[in-house]
């Protein structure tokens, strides 16, 4: 059996260790596997309840808050396992979790990243929104789900359950091969929070690697953990960094009318927030392409492979066609022809 290492990175959240590790290391059996906890600086007790309460979990304590990316990155540097696999403290497990994705890509030798379904911790017959049954992308770069279309979520009725290459894999619960993430130069820095996995699996799209969903594998998320959805902080890092993944993974033709377009959009957005007198959000929207801009001198553009094919990709406007299909916004229905 390969060696799976299972990372969580904690910042300040005992709450959510004391509520979901014990039920990560009782299902968590397979050979090969163990977990790790990276902390970033934590200030809550967290690392000494797990000193205390499972001492043979490995434990990487850092000096500060890296953010995800860096936090992340410096952990998997020190660890050796054949798979990663990045995993949320508001994560919960389910029998056979583990077994299911190795599985997958046993089946799948060119999947270097994948995920499993993701429902939610509350609602636990629906899609969780930050990855739902896999992800995809529009042709400005919007993102969406098998399961999720913008704001709506579905009820999971198996109706996604086959395996399929998707565009990315969420950041809650994603494996992946360890040499394919050394590879890659691991997650962007730069990104700290937010769109990094949707670059990472761009990024590996664009090197020959294939991303894939593997349903029968179940998790459940709580999710906004660290920033709530309602958050300028938030939303200042989602655009600010889809603008900088679009900017290094964009084909040099489009990239000009893909950024002119994407700009025009989140203009458009910002003025709505004024108008709704939510003056926090709408800063958050100017500061993030300040930044992008002055961000983007330093930012590398992503090589690409002859036999690179990018999957999952939408051919139109996700916006467009939620708005379409406003009575009945359904993955299923809006963009049947992008799952394959």
């Amino acid at each position: 059996m390969p060696s799976t290492a299972v990372v969580i990175l904690n910042w300040n959240g005992k709450h959510y260790i004391e509520r979901f590790l014990p039920s990560l290391v009782a299902l968590t059996k397979t050979p090969g596997a163990f977990i790790v906890i990276a902390d970033n600086g934590s200030s809550d007790g967290s690392v000494s309840w797990v000193k205390h309460h499972y001492p043979a979990v490995k434990i990487i304590e850092f000096d500060k808050n890296y953010g995800f990316t860096g936090g992340y990155n410096r952990a998997l540097s020190m660890i050796e396992a054949d798979f990663y696999v990045l995993l949320n403290s508001d994560v919960e497990v389910t029998p056979g979790w583990l077994d299911r994705m190795l599985e997958g890509f046993e089946a799948h030798p060119r999947a270097g990243i994948a995920m499993p379904k993701i429902l939610s911790a509350f609602e636990r017959d629906y899609f969780e929104y930050a990855g739902a049954s896999g992800g995809y992308i529009d042709v400005l770069g919007y993102p969406f789900c098998r399961g999720r279309i913008l704001s709506h979520i579905e009820k999971d009725c198996a109706q996604y359950n086959r395996d399929v290459p998707v565009f990315w894999a969420s950041g809650a619960a994603m494996m992946v091969r360890s040499g394919l993430y050394r590879d890659l130069g691991g997650l962007d820095d730069n990104f700290f929070a937010h769109m990094e996995e949707i670059d990472f699996c761009w990024r590996a799209q664009l090197s020959g690697s294939e991303v894939w969903a593997f349903p029968g594998s179940v998790v459940y998320h709580v999710g906004g953990g660290t920033l709530p959805n309602n958050s300028p902080k938030k939303l200042y890092l989602n655009y600010r960094n889809n603008l900088l993944m679009l900017y290094k993974n964009v084909s040099s033709g489009w990239l000009l009318p893909v950024l002119f377009a994407r700009m025009l959009m989140d203009g458009l957005s910002a003025i709505v927030y004024l108008l709704q007198g939510k003056h926090g959000f709408f800063r958050a929207v100017l500061n993030a392409h300040k930044d992008f801009y002055e961000m983007r001198s330093k930012t590398v553009r992503t090589g690409r492979a002859e036999n690179a094919k990018p999957k999952g990709v939408f051919r139109g406007l996700i916006v467009l066609s939620f708005l379409y299909h406003l009575g009945k916004p359904r993955f299923i229905d809006i963009a049947p022809g992008v799952e394959r």
